[in-house]
């Protein structure tokens, strides 16, 4: 067991997480004593498809139970309405919900527990969750998702994890009219981790209508497996891009989707799996930390470009990250231009090198050590 850096809610919270991350594992260490109901189990879950209010008369069967883990919810959406009126009555017990579909539990109406229960994230390990057991090139090559780290054959169950959500959660659910568009467009998507993503190029390339296309980007961010980070533009002294960046959500994720042969360059693969680890770092530490500030990118329509802007209260970060183990002076171009605008901000240039220095009013730090540091209880390194 790693000791994972999430920090449950003292009260009833929905835990969201892509498959595979370890939500069963944590909750089942962290709550031993919680009456489980698990609608992996096709029993349990034909049982609750059937009669949701049978939740009701298990929960009363079980007086004794403080806490109720009902895990994977988005199966039996119907159960939400069950809890909100159980979590309405006196004494009633902590409920415990986990979830790895935000579409299905959109259309259930999880907005019925605003406020009766947090929304909460378990995201893959952070590099300080393995501790000495990080290795970067390892992270790189087959990201850190806690089930692919875990096995004794990790690249195996990397190369069937996203046809398992393919098979399990597209296929089964009728989220597309064509799987084989849509396995093309996992391919053609993944072109564009760590990038902008153009809609209307990806639609040409995957001949489908630029409709179809931006309906499969909000299937890949509803099923948790990735996310787009906006630009930063308070205050802007200058035009700003458009377009967000796109990632899947863990950089193992991306290398087998990503096609490659000799036309494709390895340190552009690298470089792109490094700008993504980076990202789901930050964005962990913002969702364990419970912090207000948000993660932007920053880029103007004159070229210059920095690939992370954290901000909120207290913390104003801009990060650019090099898949390379020299600093050139061309390498810290963004962060200078950055800094004119924004002379606020705390610059941070990560690489592949083992010095740590200052350059130019910029830190540069070995990206190794600087992702070993990032944890829920401390700031940013």
């Amino acid at each position: 067991m790693h000791t994972r850096a999430f920090r449950s809610p003292l009260g009833s919270f929905l835990l969201l997480g892509p498959r595979g991350t370890g939500k069963s594992t944590l909750l089942r260490d962290r709550h031993a004593d919680a009456l489980w109901i698990d609608l992996l189990d096709p029993a349990e879950q034909r049982r609750f498809l059937a009669r949701p209010e049978h939740l009701a008369e298990r929960v009363a069967g079980h007086p004794e139970a403080r806490s109720v883990v009902i895990d994977e919810v988005q199966k039996v959406p119907a159960l939400l309405d069950v809890v909100h009126a159980l979590v309405e009555r006196p004494g009633a017990p902590r409920f415990i919900l986990t979830g790895s579909s935000a579409r299905k539990l959109r259309a259930g109406g999880v907005d019925l527990l605003a406020g009766r229960a947090v929304i909460a994230a378990l995201h893959p390990f952070l590099a300080s969750e393995l501790g000495e057991a990080f290795d970067l090139a390892a992270a790189l090559r087959l990201g850190l998702v806690p089930i692919v780290v875990d096995s004794p054959e990790p690249e195996r169950v990397l190369r069937t994890y996203v046809a398992l959500y393919v098979r399990e959660e597209v296929q089964q659910e009728r989220l597309v009219r064509s799987v084989g568009d849509f396995a093309r467009f996992l391919e053609v998507v993944s072109l564009s981790h760590a990038a902008s993503l153009n809609v209307s190029a990806a639609a040409r390339e995957c001949a489908v209508p630029r409709k179809t296309v931006e309906g499969y980007v909000t299937i890949l961010e509803d099923l948790l497996l990735a996310f787009q980070v906006p630009v930063f533009t308070r205050r802007a002294r200058r035009a700003t891009a458009a377009r967000p960046k796109f990632f899947l959500f863990d950089a193992g994720v991306y290398r087998s989707l990503r096609p490659a042969g000799p036309l494709d360059a390895p340190s552009e693969i690298d470089g792109a799996a490094l700008e993504g680890l980076v990202a789901q770092h930050l964005r962990a530490w913002l969702d364990y930390a419970e912090s207000p500030a948000r993660l932007h990118h920053w880029r103007t329509q004159g070229g210059s470009e920095v690939d992370f802007v954290v901000y909120g209260p207290g913390v104003f970060e801009a990060i650019e990250v090099r898949n390379t183990a020299t600093v050139r002076g061309a390498d810290l171009r963004g962060l200078r231009a950055f800094g004119e605008d924004y002379p606020e901000a705390r610059r941070t240039l990560l690489y592949r090198g083992e010095h740590a220095f200052v350059r130019d009013g910029v830190r540069v730090l070995p990206v190794e050590t600087y992702l070993s540091e990032i944890a829920a209880d401390v700031p940013l390194p």
